[in-house]
């Protein structure tokens, strides 16, 4: 299957998705506005791994800047699962075991979701504690590099490597080293279940999630149903934040700089207008307009002003979840399979699956996926969602 848009090294067992910059190789987020461009420099995370011994194998597929569910809109190349059914290539290259782990910018729940459609582990840590330089930004305020993984121990491992202070990314927290467990003792722990989200999934996502529910109670955790009425309202404020910010970040991509230029123009507009109406696809056009929308004069004050408030709820509302419980659990996604679909419907389904995505990017908490379910935490708690996953992994073997 083809995983990487451009294999690096064979002996590697690292890939990075096609968002992260390694020097001296094509870098395409997925979309044909950056054919042919080549970075000079590597992002920190990649240098970080590098220096520990660490060697990338390839660039895996992305969907266009990571905008869509699980890779679907790339240019480039589509990963399908043996059934035919999608997922991102990173998810699937992991489960293949063609290489151990893999780094993946995670800005609408994309990675997530690929974890959970390939049954592998992904961690979006904590924003601010692993270095967003040299990644294609998108949506700057919620972006973060996590670890894609086969199980808790190698995604804690890898994300022991990773993390800490960069003085090159103005987003970095203070502590240059983070330390992490996956073998806490979760007796005890109390997790909640969002109704909301429990709701909006389907019967055989409800099963899944009841069953991995039922593994931490055996393993001593206790788990209690809340509600939180607000959370398709914090989907919303993440939405209009994202485009706004993409809107502002992809309008770089020009076909003056770098990355693709069309071959048809008289003056500049037209110059600006063909590349990025030939470069782009539909799904990075319409977070564009939407996000232009928002950022309006007549639009600001009721859609983007009021959605950074709703980030400051949601916030408070979370704070308060995490005094009671040590983590939450929710589905990574309404279905356990995607399948193909009318691409021009991508912008719509994936409001639509935000819904469980969306308060680890609007916030900047910790999201795992294990077990083709969810865990959020509070700040720096990814200890606590890598113990759950591996105390449950543990019952399997």
């Amino acid at each position: 299957m083809d995983y990487f848009v451009t294999e690096i090294d064979a002996a590697g067992t690292v890939a990075v998705d096609d968002t992260i910059l390694v020097k001296g190789f094509e870098t395409k987020a997925g979309s044909h506005i950056l054919d042919g461009f080549v970075p000079l420099f590597s992002s920190d995370a990649v240098e970080r791994l590098q220096k520990a011994g660490y060697a990338v194998k390839g660039k895996t597929h992305t969907g266009e800047f990571g905008l869509d569910l699980a890779g679907e809109t790339s240019y480039h190349s589509v990963c399908q699962k043996a059934d035919g059914s999608l997922s991102t290539a990173a998810a699937e290259a992991v489960a293949s075991g063609t290489v151990k782990a893999g780094l993946c910018v995670d800005v609408n729940g994309a990675p997530r979701r690929g974890a959970a459609l390939s049954g592998v582990d992904f961690i979006k840590p904590t924003y601010g504690t692993v270095s967003r330089y040299g990644i294609i930004p998108t949506a700057c305020s919620g972006e973060q590099v996590g670890v894609c993984a086969g199980n808790a121990e190698d995604v804690k491992e890898l994300l022991s490597v990773i993390a800490g202070h960069d003085g090159k990314d103005g987003t970095s927290l203070p502590a240059e080293k983070y330390e992490y467990s996956a073998d806490r003792d979760i007796s005890g722990m109390k997790i909640a279940v969002v109704k909301e989200l429990y709701d909006a999934a389907d019967d055989a996502v409800k099963s899944l999630l009841d069953g991995y529910a039922k593994k931490m109670e055996s393993a001593g955790a206790t788990i209690e149903t809340i509600s939180i009425p607000d959370v398709k309202a914090f989907a919303t404020a993440w939405q209009i934040m994202l485009s706004a910010e993409t809107c502002n970040n992809i309008s770089r991509y020009d076909g003056v700089k770098f990355g693709y230029r069309t071959p048809t123009y008289k003056d500049i507009d037209e110059l600006y207008v063909n590349s990025r109406t030939e470069g782009m696809g539909f799904t990075a056009k319409m977070n564009v307009l939407y996000g232009s929308d928002v950022l309006s004069k007549n639009q600001y004050l009721s859609c983007y002003d009021k959605s950074l408030r709703l980030r400051r709820v949601a916030s408070e509302k979370m704070k308060e979840v995490f005094a009671s419980f040590d983590a939450v659990i929710a589905p990574a996604m309404s279905c356990l399979s995607l399948a193909e679909y009318d691409l021009m419907e991508t912008f719509e389904r994936t409001k639509k699956e935000l819904l469980f995505t969306t308060v680890p990017n609007l916030i900047g908490i910790p999201a795992m996926v294990t077990g083709g379910i969810q865990l959020w935490g509070a700040a720096f708690a990814e200890s606590t969602l890598l113990s759950i996953a591996g105390a449950v992994e543990r019952m399997a073997d």
